[in-house]
């Protein structure tokens, strides 16, 4: 009997010590996102430094940021639509998860600009060569 009394009091400490509340999450999870999406504008300006010189690309690449914000917009509101979005909801957690995930795949993708290609990759377009 003591055990199972231990046991269940250690249980519930161990709970309370460690479990997170809804809220919490949420809150995590947004910062978890504000956090990518500042590295996000980091590459962005990063992109805007190196080919400063090249403007035709810079007006290709801002037009193209502006597409995809409209698209990760369009993408989240399909996935996650507004119902109502109480704290105390999954939804926002789940909402920035998924804002998450869309914008490390972006930044992954215009890294490649940073990043460049090797040479030889006939099809590299707009994006510079390695070393250069």
């Amino acid at each position: 009997m003591k055990k199972i009394m231990l046991v269940s009091i250690f249980s519930i400490l161990f709970i309370n010590l460690f479990g997170q509340t809804q809220v919490e999450m949420n809150t995590k999870a947004k910062a978890k996102y504000e956090k990518v999406d500042k590295g996000l504008n980091q590459v962005y300006q990063k992109l805007l430094q190196d080919y400063k010189s090249d403007t035709v690309f810079i007006k290709s690449m801002k037009e193209a940021q502006r597409q995809w914000i409209k698209f990760r917009d369009a993408q989240v509101k399909m996935k996650y639509p507004p119902y109502q979005d109480a704290d105390e909801s999954v939804l926002p957690m789940c909402r920035n998860y998924y804002l998450t995930e869309l914008t490390n795949n972006r930044i992954k993708e215009l890294k490649q600009w940073i990043d460049g290609v090797e040479e030889g990759d006939v099809c590299s377009g707009s994006i510079k060569l390695k070393g250069q």
